[in-house]
């Protein structure tokens, strides 16, 4: 692979969230990035679960970042289309690589759930993949995918488990987060004690071409893993707001009891309110001694837009 000095890079998902920080990073180093997506400005315009994908150039490096996520299913067919974008999107995108004959490095932008954790401290990459849920065992089955289709191509093979990712307007938890505390709504509970693994999406980006030379799986976080009250309380100082109110446990079982009779649909349950009390973070000590991966603290460069 050319290094690090005008390569030909593939990005799916360049208009998603993390997808962004990734095409603007590679841009700006002077990468020529071909991007794939359903619309928008991207160069080719397909739906990665549609087959004959028209990618007619050559690549040193496959980016894909493209994949469903923060949304709950209601239903099969909601169950189904993770499925149907995560894995079988990611089957067409190696079929039409399958002729490539420049392509040296393949990294796939996986997730945390795969391991199907509620809680645990610093968990590294052995961890046997436990995931059950269609998000999880979605991105399960195209790592597997990746792995065999690379090892066959002789192709360096990178996949980064993330955990939850911050940046300018975030989707999914941390923009209800973001929401909650600008309003008044949100609340920590029991304190908000619980550590949870965060990563910038511009470090994300930024460790790229480094970890396209050297393949891998790798977690990837900022090191520090803050708590609910310490994130809240940081994005409640930029918006000039109060410091969050707290719950006290007890109310908070109270609630969830009412949450678990109500169904689905109740704000809280047993089962988020474990999640929500619960340390979950990762290990990343193995991407920082073969990567030289030195992030920087959600909590220092977490900047809202």
């Amino acid at each position: 692979m050319r290094h690090n000095v005008d390569m030909r890079i593939l990005l799916t998902g360049a208009s998603g969230f993390l997808g962004e920080y990734i095409h603007l990073l590679l841009k700006t180093e002077g990468h020529t990035i071909t991007t794939v997506g359903r619309q928008g400005s991207n160069e080719i315009i397909a739906d990665l679960t549609g087959l004959n994908l028209p990618f007619k150039k050559e690549f040193d490096l496959v980016i894909h970042a493209a994949g469903l996520a923060h949304t709950v299913p209601l239903n099969d067919k909601g169950k189904q289309f993770f499925f149907d974008v995560n894995y079988t999107g990611t089957a067409n995108v190696l079929k039409a690589l399958e002729n490539s004959i420049h392509l040296r490095s393949f990294i796939f932008i996986s997730t945390v759930a795969v391991y199907g954790k509620e809680t645990g401290i610093l968990i590294k990459e052995n961890e046997h993949l436990l995931a059950k849920d269609s998000y999880g065992r979605s991105k399960i089955l195209a790592e597997e995918l990746i792995i065999r289709w690379c090892t066959k191509h002789k192709i360096v093979c990178t996949i980064l488990r993330l955990p939850l990712i911050a940046g300018s307007n975030p989707p999914g938890n941390l923009h209800a987060m973001i929401k909650g505390v600008k309003n008044g709504y949100y609340f920590n509970i029991a304190g908000g004690k619980a550590k949870k693994s965060m990563v910038l999406a511009e470090d994300v980006a930024k460790i790229l071409p480094i970890a396209a030379n050297i393949g891998g799986i790798y977690n990837l976080t900022d090191g520090y893993h803050p708590s609910f009250s310490e994130l809240s309380e940081s994005i409640a100082k930029q918006l000039t707001k109060n410091k969050p109110a707290n719950i006290p446990l007890w109310f908070a079982n109270f609630a969830a009891k009412i949450g678990d009779i109500l169904g689905p649909k109740a704000p809280i349950n047993s089962d988020k309110l474990k999640k929500i009390t619960s340390d979950l973070t990762f290990d990343d000590s193995k991407a920082r001694e073969l990567l030289g991966w030195n992030p920087t603290p959600v909590l220092t460069g977490f900047k809202i837009s």
